[in-house]
């Protein structure tokens, strides 16, 4: 079992709130003799936030199970229907929204065609899909903890974007949170698609309980989202995992930032359709890229040999500075072509420690495949309500 500590100081109980729901999402159902052993927290406190979850509905009492000595034990779980949140995801041709339960299942899904759209064209969707979402299925709006939105591109502060996001022109200093929670009422949380395909994956998907990885998003370039011991790792501005201008081949394929040999014109669909000679991804669905991309023949076998080796390089690179227990890979790219390149890869390079015994892959597919960023956009409300807050144990008394 997966454990996490908790602190018994008064002023730390938000902190403790959140890691017995953490220990309980990592681990399935738990009696509360058990959330005490996993988390360092005395019976008592165990006891009085087990109460006050279950009164909120955020945790179920599971029917009673038989122990070999005393009284039957009452297992608790995370109620799926305590909370929901709303993803959207903008993209070129489409914004989507997805409306999910505390458990990560989909309830409702809404899709629109666009094309391109401007802060003031996307806005208006985005909060029509949201209220059409919260129709759509009927629930408690007040257990709606928020709207999270992923997009790609680079964010400041207060989910303003710091640079404009190449797929959609005209968003560069715009702030998508504050305008969105202006139209719609409820908190709203954005991410670059990275990051919250990271935060999805570990709460529902192949990292779920792990503390440390890397999440590799190949889109139409390539980011990374980082956990390490258990917290999420933005960097100093925010902007960390922006791996796809590391030079890989130096004096390699000129990138558009400026420099040569980027990590981008290798490893990302904007690589992969210059072998499928696809001069205007603008002029296909997203379907159809998928459907060219996985019908690629020859073109994409050439694409995923020239692929491989800065792949390994890169996979070498994270575990050497960050030392993750895994790599996972996902994002736009067809799961059918993640596999061939994760074929591809072996033998990777040897990793720091080549005796020690690994129970995790080096290298792991996501599990949530063209949904990642929508369902990760959903997972940001989740993440920040229920998510160990560990910096609340450095601030001070008082």
């Amino acid at each position: 079992m997966k454990s996490i500590s908790g602190t018994n100081l008064e002023q730390a109980k938000s902190h403790n709130r959140r890691v017995v729901i953490e220990a309980i999402r990592t681990n399935g159902p738990l009696s509360r003799a058990a959330i005490a052993r996993l988390t360092a927290l005395t019976t008592q406190t165990v006891s009085n936030i087990v109460e006050e979850l279950a009164s909120s509905k955020l945790l179920k009492a599971d029917a009673p199970q038989k122990v070999a000595r005393g009284q039957p034990i009452t297992p608790y779980s995370i109620n799926p229907s305590g909370a929901y949140s709303i993803g959207l995801e903008l993209e070129r041709h489409h914004a989507a929204g997805v409306l999910t339960d505390l458990s990560g299942t989909v309830r409702a899904r809404i899709r629109r065609a666009i094309d391109r759209p401007t802060p003031a064209e996307a806005m208006p969707i985005l909060a029509e899909i949201t209220e059409e979402l919260q129709r759509s299925y009927r629930f408690d709006r007040q257990r709606l903890l928020g709207v999270g939105i992923a997009m790609a591109g680079r964010y400041a502060t207060e989910g303003v974007t710091s640079l404009t996001p190449i797929a959609l022109p005209g968003w560069q200093d715009f702030p998508v949170a504050p305008e969105l929670h202006n139209l719609v009422g409820v908190p709203v949380l954005v991410e670059n698609d990275a990051t919250a395909a990271a935060i999805g994956e570990r709460l529902y998907g192949v990292a779920r309980g792990l503390n440390s990885f890397v999440y590799l998003f190949l889109g139409g370039g390539i980011g990374a989202g980082m956990f390490l011991d258990g917290h999420l790792y933005r960097g100093s501005r925010n902007n960390a995992g922006e791996i796809g201008h590391i030079i890989v081949v130096p004096n390699g394929l000129a990138c558009r930032c400026g420099k040569r040999g980027c990590l981008d014109r290798y490893i990302s669909l904007g690589a992969a359709y210059e072998y499928l000679d696809i001069r205007d991804p603008d002029e296909h669905t997203q379907a159809e890229l998928d459907a060219l991309v996985e019908n690629g023949g020859e073109a994409i076998d050439r694409w995923l040999d020239a692929a491989v080796e800065p792949m390994r390089q890169v996979i070498d690179f994270l575990e050497l500075a960050f030392d993750p227990q895994t790599v996972v890979l996902g994002g736009q790219m067809p799961s059918s072509i993640l596999e061939r390149l994760v074929q591809r890869l072996e033998p990777l390079y040897d990793p720091v420690n080549p005796s020690a015994e690994r129970n995790i892959p080096r290298i792991m597919i996501g599990a949530t495949g063209n949904d990642t960023a929508i369902l990760g956009a959903a997972a940001l409300p989740v993440f920040s309500e229920t998510n160990p807050q560990f910096d609340v144990l450095q601030k001070p008394v008082g």
